[in-house]
């Protein structure tokens, strides 16, 4: 079977300065592109010397970025944004320029300050002149970078000044394909996960049914995000309106019985378990061939069982997940209402939030905190696509090291 690129799906900020080797990113670009990647081009101005951004625009699909102070850039998609958008910076070419701001934390334009902004992956190709190179201070300043980034390159050979030796960038196909074996080693490479997201509905009659207020889309940011860190991902889903996260296997469901068959499953070789789904605790005892009638009192006749307790059920089971991790939305002492979850369900974490007041509900934001058994950790408040990668990045540090 033909193995996924990890460039699949993957949003990519590809960084160009201004050097000779600027024509080799157009390359670049279409590579990516052809992996499947999301390519954001950055340019410094000197860059559009060499190459025009309309070129780039062509290759990609999307506005270049160039200026920090773009107006129409900070009403859409501002420096932050970007920077928490981005899986990967790449900046190739990297001249000796922006090597040195970029090893010194100097962000003196749009690309040098997403570079400083941003805590995703890192990498760059260097070019520039052989003399340029070998300068100390540029090998001081590449001893920095090492720390942090990823370097791919520089070839030696003939430079377009006319000197031979090492300062030529590297070219497009080695550049991705040296990114492709460093990057598949992400934190959830090679684990196979399992999210619950949604809500169930428990049927009354042909026109009824019990549920809750659940959107599915922390669950479905989770699987997206799961499946960008590297993960295999089957996720389970309630009745909701929302488009599947490329490259993750969906299973539909309506009811907390179906939801509980599906997750019993899957589990055969499964390292994390999510449970996202907010899963109806109660469904009716029967379910009505007819319309219930108010008039008749039917509805008040209506009696209700427990559902099956899926989590549970899972952290019990004779082929349990490596790690067990639980959802509590909770409107009053959180921390303290998730810890128990946490103990009676005999699961590793659980991830807390508030919904008093309906907060958090179908929103596009949230606000976290992970409850261990002896610590709590809360994340920053974001979207909940960035969260859901904060979330799975440091989950990922619990689970069994692969070798």
């Amino acid at each position: 079977m033909t193995q996924t690129s990890w460039f699949q799906n993957k949003h990519i900020v590809l960084g160009v300065t201004g050097g000779i080797a600027c024509y080799k990113a157009c390359e670049l670009a279409r590579e990516l592109g052809r992996r499947g990647a999301i390519v954001q081009v950055v340019m410094t101005e000197s860059a559009t010397a060499f190459v025009s951004a309309l070129t780039f625009q062509a290759l990609t699909g999307r506005e270049v970025k160039i200026s920090m102070l773009d107006p129409k850039a900070e009403a859409g998609m501002g420096h932050i944004e970007l920077a928490r958008w981005a899986d990967l910076i790449l900046v190739a070419p990297c001249t000796a320029n922006t090597m040195a701001q970029l090893a010194q934390g100097r962000a003196p334009d749009l690309l040098t300050t997403l570079w400083a902004a941003s805590a995703c992956e890192k990498a760059i190709a260097p070019a520039m002149n052989q003399q340029m190179w070998k300068h100390p201070e540029t090998q001081e300043n590449l001893d920095r970078l090492v720390r942090s980034a990823h370097i791919i390159g520089p070839d030696s050979g003939i430079q377009a000044c006319g000197d031979i030796g090492s300062g030529r960038m590297s070219e497009a196909l080695d550049i991705v394909e040296a990114l492709e074996t460093s990057l598949n080693r992400g934190p959830l490479s090679g684990t196979q996960v399992v999210i619950t997201a949604g809500p169930t509905h428990e049927p009354i009659d042909p026109v009824r049914y019990l549920a809750n207020r659940s959107s599915g889309k922390m669950g479905f940011a989770l699987a997206e995000a799961a499946n960008r860190l590297g993960a295999t991902v089957t996720l389970i889903a309630g009745p909701v309106h929302l488009d599947t996260p490329t490259g993750v296997k969906r299973i539909d469901v309506e009811t907390a019985a179906e939801m509980h068959t599906a997750v019993q499953a899957s589990l055969d070789g499964i390292d994390l378990f999510i449970g996202a789904a907010a899963v109806c605790d109660m469904r009716p005892s029967s379910v009505s061939n007819q319309k219930l009638k108010k008039s008749k009192n039917d509805l008040s006749q209506i009696t209700l069982v427990e559902n099956p307790d899926i989590i549970q059920s899972v952290a019990i089971s004779s082929n349990r997940p490596a790690l067990v991790i639980g959802f509590a939305a909770e409107t009053e002492s959180v921390l303290e209402n998730a810890k128990r979850k946490l103990t009676d369900k005999s699961l590793d974490a659980v991830i807390a939030n508030c919904v008093a007041d309906g907060e958090i509900f179908g929103q596009d934001t949230t606000e976290v905190t992970i409850v261990y058994k002896d610590s709590a950790q809360p994340l920053a408040a974001g979207p909940k696509s960035e969260v859901s990668k904060d979330i799975l990045t440091t989950l990922s540090t619990l689970l069994p090291k692969r070798i």
